[in-house]
Order: structure tokens, then sequence, then C-alpha cells
């Protein structure tokens, strides 16, 4: 009866041990790992060198065979000495994959929704793009080189502090089929005859008849040259 007991008190124990132990389990091998990361940006622009900070964050949804990459800026990282009409102001940027493979993604934006007041922090709008994996393992997604065109002019802002990853995935690479070692490789066919006229095919002919008489004496020596050494 005792036995029982301590085995009926132990249940509860039990459970509430593996009920603790799933979800350490589960957290010891994430799929994916995101961090806004603050990118430290030095901008080349048309009226002198500027810098700037903003928090970065790169999403990653499935898409088919790759993923969709949407990187967000939380702060403008330039402005502009002249009001910046609606529209007039297009992003784009690089993401850099390290880890299992090393790649750089090109993200792309829609132009300023709204008009942007002279020496303002110009927000950039979401950037997206796809990224389809080689190889199978964890990535990592980092900030790269954010290009901003407007009114005709290009600046160029480059991360200057060697931010840390936004984003970690692990990912399923396409690979491919291997080439087939050693693939014998298909004869060239041979080329036509030019046929050209009554004059031509009788030369053609002629060569061929020339062809099968030294043929034929050569086997006639062959023949007589055997038949000597059968007689010796």
């Amino acid at each position: 009866m005792s036995h029982r007991k301590r085995s009926t008190a132990l249940a509860p124990a039990l459970a509430l041990a593996s009920a603790l132990a799933g979800p350490a389990v589960l957290l010891a091998a994430p799929a994916a790992r995101a961090a806004v990361v603050d990118v430290a940006y030095a901008c080349v622009t048309p009226i002198g060198d500027k810098s700037a900070v903003s928090p970065i964050d790169i999403k990653a949804v499935k898409e088919g065979a790759g993923y969709k990459l949407t990187m967000s800026f939380q702060k403008g990282v330039s402005s502009s000495p002249v009001e910046l009409g609606k529209g007039a102001m297009s992003p784009s940027a690089v993401i850099q994959v390290g880890g299992a493979e090393k790649a750089t993604v090109a993200v792309t934006g829609p132009p300023n929704p709204e008009a942007v007041p002279a020496n303002t922090p110009i927000k950039i709008t979401d950037l997206s793009g796809t990224y389809t994996p080689k190889k199978s393992g964890k990535v990592t997604f980092t900030a790269g080189v954010l290009t901003i065109k407007a009114l005709g002019t290009t600046t160029t802002c480059t991360p200057g502090n060697g931010p840390g990853p936004s984003l970690e995935l692990d990912v399923t690479g396409s690979g491919g089929a291997p080439e087939a070692p050693g693939a014998p490789e298909a004869p060239e066919a041979p080329e036509a005859l030019p046929q050209t006229g009554p004059t031509d095919s009788a030369l053609a002919l002629g060569t061929l008849g020339a062809t099968v008489l030294l043929t034929g004496a050569a086997g006639v020596l062959w023949l007589t040259r055997r038949g000597g050494r059968a007689r010796s």
C-alpha cells in the first residue's frame, strides 16, 4: 500500500517535470532568431557627408522555395535641404547573407508616400526582396549599403559600425542535380558534300573510282605477297 501511495505522489511531480522540459528543448534549438540592430550609417550626399543611426529590423516569410525578406527602418538616416514632393525619393538597399552561404539580396521599396519637408530626416519605406537559398544550414541577414535617389541625385549610406545580423534562420537549400562525371561529348555531324552541278558530280565519281582502283591494287599486292610467302 505504501508503494502505491509513493507512486501516486510522484506522478504529479513527474508530469510537471515533463511539461517544463518540453519548452526547454524547443527553446534550445530555435528555427529563427530576430533582433532589432542599431546601424550607424555614414552617408555621402550631394551636400556633404552625413551620419545617422537607425534601428534595423529584418523579417523573413517563406514563399515557395525561397523567402521574402522585409527590411524596416525605424528612424530616418538622411535629410534634404529642399522639400521632397510625394514620390520624389526612391530607396533601395543590400542585405548581406552569411553563415551557411555567402550572398547578397537586393531589396527595394516604394517612393515616399508623402512630401518630406526640408531638413527633416527622410523616413525610408519598408524594403523587400526575395532570397532563395542554395545551401542548407543556418544563415544570417545583416543590413548592407542603403541607396537613396531623389531629384536626380544619389545618396549612398554605408554601415560604419560593423552591425550584427538582424535575423538568423535555418534554411533548406535548393541545391541542384550534379552533372554526370565523364559524360562523353556527342560526336560532331559530318559536313555534307556540296552539290553544285554535273561537273562536280563527275569529279566526285572520278575520285571515288580512283579510290576503288587503289584499294583493289593494294589487295592484289597483298595477296601476291601472301601467296609468295606460302610457296616459300
